[in-house]
């Protein structure tokens, strides 16, 4: 009976959905880059996984650190930035994580594709890590390159008000009805 009353009224609240791009941390522009930085990080980390031998290692496996560092780690961040539960974590400035975390990890897959590009043993495989292991890097760049442009950079003093715990601050907005001293009687 109650749902025969309540159905055909109630509409439901858009905001209740758990997966919510855009947010105010991450447009669908960034959101698109991201998701293409995941899938060339696991590209970059299988086709290293591939690798059957090598000559001197170590390039390798700081290769292999950096491109599965890059994927588990942005793939969190686009899970946590893209749905309801960075609100749960307790974390108030995800602008300056996700600035810091993109350019340290751009930084680091550039510095590991070079070392990895320059000691390989040059097969198919490892040339190929080494091309996606690029690519990410553009991207990560590239998804730096358009936070900075849309946001700003974050930790900049003169940029935009923030509160005391690392949230963004409310800033009032002015006045739409101006007080009327008829309506609220003679003084």
């Amino acid at each position: 009976m109650a749902s025969e009353v309540y159905s055909p009224t109630t509409a439901p609240n858009p905001k209740s959905s758990w997966f919510m791009v855009p947010t105010e941390n991450l447009d669908k522009t960034r959101f698109a880059i991201k998701i293409l930085e995941v899938l060339l990080s696991f590209v970059a980390f299988i086709l290293e996984e591939v690798v059957n031998s090598c000559t001197s290692c170590s390039a390798l496996y700081f290769f292999e650190f950096v491109s599965c560092t890059a994927f588990l780690f942005t793939l969190l961040l686009v899970v946590l930035l893209a749905t309801t539960l960075h609100t749960r974590v307790g974390i108030t400035c995800w602008p300056l994580l996700d600035f810091v975390y993109t350019g340290v990890i751009a930084l680091l897959f550039l510095i590991a594709s070079i070392v990895f590009a320059s000691d390989n043993s040059d097969t198919t495989i490892e040339r190929s890590a080494v091309v996606f292991g690029f690519l990410a890097t553009v991207l990560f760049v590239l998804d730096l390159g358009l936070f900075v442009k849309n946001n700003g950079l974050p930790l900049q003093k003169g940029g935009k008000p923030t509160s005391s715990n690392g949230g963004p601050a409310a800033t009032p907005a002015p006045e739409s009805e101006k007080l009327n001293a008829t309506a609220n009687g003679p003084e």
